[in-house]
């Protein structure tokens, strides 16, 4: 029971919102971040950040970023759209300009993305009924590791503008990524 509780423990708190574990001067260096970001972004997303959730989902064999609005939005579905299909296409050409664009060249995992070989990532986009989502995918445990910490550096860069997603193939695996059957 000790260690149900611990990894409960742990788990709980991998969804606190970074700032919230951080003294006031480090939440003012996250703060200016995440407002840095936003600023970057509007010029990148042609939908309002403030009317949509960015989810970003783990899974075991890479991830799913959607983008969906918080009410019901025709004109910011469209954008979203159109915005994730495009960046999706870009995604699979290797062209990861944009996120660099937002977060900067040093965001954890790009460049392990951007280095991926044809045929090691599969990125493909689809509609959702009140946005977007695209699904990445690798055999390739570096390149799913890469997508991780990219995810983690969007959710800490988009703040309340982003949440986690939940994978269930997820909930029993280790830090490693294995299953306690593996």
């Amino acid at each position: 029971m000790k260690n149900l509780s611990a990894t409960v423990i742990m788990a709980s708190a991998a969804f606190l919102p970074a700032a919230a574990l951080l003294s006031p001067p480090a939440r003012a260096d996250v703060a200016a971040r995440q407002q840095a970001v936003a600023q970057r972004g509007a010029r990148v997303m042609p939908f309002s950040v403030a009317a949509t959730t960015h989810i970003f989902t783990k899974t075991a064999d890479g991830g799913v970023q959607q983008v969906v609005t918080k009410r019901h939005d025709p004109k910011q579905v469209t954008l979203i759209r159109r915005h994730l299909a495009a960046i999706a296409r870009q995604f699979s050409a290797g062209d990861f300009a944009a996120p660099a664009h937002i977060h900067g060249n040093d965001m954890p995992g790009l460049a392990a993305l951007r280095a991926a070989q044809p045929g090691e990532l599969s990125i493909r986009y689809r509609d959702l009924p009140d946005g977007g989502e695209i699904v990445y995918r690798s055999d390739e445990p570096r390149l799913v590791a890469a997508l991780h910490q990219w995810f983690d550096a969007q959710l800490s860069d988009h703040g309340h503008d982003a949440m986690a997603g939940h994978d269930p193939a997820m909930m029993h695996r280790d830090a490693a990524g294995a299953s306690p059957a593996q």
